[in-house]
């Protein structure tokens, strides 16, 4: 080998080469020098040569094979079965000759034959190491090849109890490494064994939903209805995918056939109401629900029947809905708050006073009700009776860090800035760790005070994502980018449903991204669907955006932060 390295001609090291195996023929690692030197041809004819002179070393003959024609790669195989008896690799390959060929009927057969072969040879079957070969397998293009060996080996060594853990487990580890293909082999034969079992149809469906075809996601969702007709889930799944698709008249059949299949389900009739509400259709919406409601539907249905005719206009069909169901369900709180609204909509400002209060006596721990109430008397009869509010709400729900907020922005609203200073100082000390009441106090203090509030409140609260989306502010601020990027990027990964965090993030973007970076964020948000957020939820639930889509409302939010931004800047000034 070093006299070959001294010679600078590619002959001329081949030529030492074959020189020293004529002294040396049993040597891989000089027949594997020449072989690399030599032409297509050559390495043919030197690795037959080589196979010879060292018939126990796998990798000459898996070599040759590759060189050779299908017809005399399988004669190589089987003669490096001969000499191999307990080689896996050597199946593997003739699986792969099997399926490059287009003999995909053979490649299961092949897997499962040479399994056999070896364990009658005394070899262990090592399901780590098939499994590995799996993978190795759909890396190489032979997807065929990687499902054989997951349909032989799979079960191997694991216990009938462990089995459905063990292989959603095995799946969800693929999928992290990208082994996509191998975790749907895994996911289709653990649905052979358990043909009934909704949690691992759901993870099937969410990796075709992830990584599979609109078409693939569809024909697993009808199977899985097929063996588990009640799961809702499924059903529920397979009408969105279909509606999101652009498809409304599919999504209204799968829907129909689920309401034949689980009559009772009020999440079947509410979601054949969303998909008529959303796609502009009131008057069979309305059907939908009051066919729910002669049904016995429970709270959320007489809601929903309210919101349909609000966004109708028709107030005094919705006051009677709403009075009707709180008869019915006099603790549902967000019937109190609709109909609170309603009156304040319509100027009747003592009757929602009076019904903010009586929702109170059913539910006083409700914190959305006592904020209402608290907004509506700083309107109409100022700061002090609005302080009082707050003060017995906080009495009556302590630690709840909304309610100090509340009575926080209160103060600063009146230009109380010290009353406030003190109340968040009291806020923080009864409610140590919440992240949204730091991200709050970090924006009341001066900019040179904020690193050092971040930092405190990073220690108190660590990835809270109201934290992370107030110290990328601050470094957006400061014009260090990447790492505002970073902590933006945090923050919507934590807490998705947030569409404020969304909006911070977008807003940012727009400003320092490139148009790249601004549609990932958008697409993003569009995918998480948020629902959440003390601005995103003032625009998404206005009547006029109700049916507005994620971008439209994100935009909307921007421009809303943006407004709020600068009347700081000119308040300051």
């Amino acid at each position: 080998m070093q006299a070959a390295k001294l010679e600078q001609d590619d002959t001329n090291k081949s030529r030492v080469l074959r020189k020293a195996l004529e002294n040396i023929p049993d040597s891989v690692r000089l027949w594997k020098a020449v072989v690399e030197l030599a032409n297509e041809e050559d390495a043919r004819l030197l690795l037959q040569r080589a196979a010879e002179c060292c018939p126990l070393h796998v990798e000459l003959w898996l070599a040759l094979a590759r060189l050779e024609t299908y017809e005399n790669a399988k004669k190589v195989l089987n003669k490096a079965r001969e000499k191999l008896p307990k080689e896996p690799a050597i199946w593997i390959t003739a699986a792969k000759l099997e399926e490059a060929n287009g003999n995909t009927a053979m490649v299961g057969k092949i897997i499962e034959r040479g399994i056999r072969a070896l364990q009658r040879e005394g070899l262990e079957i090592d399901r780590e190491m098939w499994m590995k070969e799996a993978e190795a397998a759909e890396r190489a293009g032979s997807v065929a090849t990687c499902k054989a060996i997951i349909k032989n080996t799979i079960d191997v060594g694991v216990e009938e109890e462990d089995r459905k853990r063990t292989w959603v487990a095995d799946a969800e580890e693929c999928k992290k490494r990208g082994s996509i293909e191998t975790a749907r082999a895994i996911y289709e034969h653990a649905l052979t064994v358990f043909l009934t079992k909704k949690s691992i149809w759901l993870k099937a469906a969410q990796l075709e939903k992830s990584h599979g075809t609109r078409e693939s996601l569809d024909a697993l969702l009808r199977r899985a209805v097929t063996y588990i007709p009640h799961a809702e889930v499924l059903w529920l799944m397979g009408a969105k995918e279909k509606w999101l698709a652009g498809d409304v008249p599919s999504a209204r059949a799968i829907l129909q056939e689920a309401y034949a299949a689980i009559p009772n389900s009020e999440e079947i009739w509410l979601a054949a109401f969303k998909l008529e509400f959303e796609n502009q259709e009131p008057e069979r919406a309305r059907m939908l629900l009051a066919k729910a409601r002669e049904r016995g539907g429970t709270e959320r249905v007489w809601m929903k029947s309210a919101i349909v005719e609000r966004e109708l206009g028709n107030t005094a069909e919705e006051r009677r809905l709403l009075d009707e169901g709180l008869k019915l369900f006099p603790s549902f709180f967000k019937l109190w708050l609709m109909l609170g609204q309603l009156e304040e909509r319509l100027s009747n400002l003592d009757k929602a006073k009076e019904t903010y209060e009586l929702g109170l006596k059913h539910c006083q721990n409700c914190i959305q009700l006592w904020l209402s109430l608290a907004h509506l008397e700083e309107k109409v009869n100022g700061l002090s009776k609005a302080r009082a509010i707050l003060t017995m709400a906080r009495k009556k729900n302590p630690q709840n860090p909304h309610l100090w907020l509340a009575a926080v922005r209160a103060e600063a609203r009146h230009g109380n800035k010290k009353e406030s200073d003190i109340l968040m100082a009291k806020a923080l000390q009864e409610c140590p760790t919440s992240g949204i009441l730091w991200a709050a106090s970090i924006e009341m203090v001066s900019r040179p005070q904020q690193k050092t509030k971040s930092r405190d409140a990073y220690k108190k609260c660590g990835d809270d994502p109201h934290v992370l989306a107030a110290v990328g502010r601050i470094f957006w601020h400061d014009r260090k980018v990447d790492k505002a990027r970073s902590w933006f990027n945090r923050a919507v990964t934590l807490s998705p449903d947030i569409g404020d965090f969304w909006a911070l993030y977008y807003k940012f973007e727009l400003q320092h991204g490139t148009e790249e970076t601004q549609r990932d964020v958008l697409n993003r948000c569009v995918t998480a669907e948020p629902k959440h957020g003390e601005k995103w939820q003032a625009i998404s639930k206005a009547v006029e955006n109700s049916h507005q889509p994620s971008e439209f409302i994100l935009k909307k939010v921007v421009v809303a932060i943006g407004k709020e931004e600068h009347a700081a800047e000119n308040s300051k000034n």
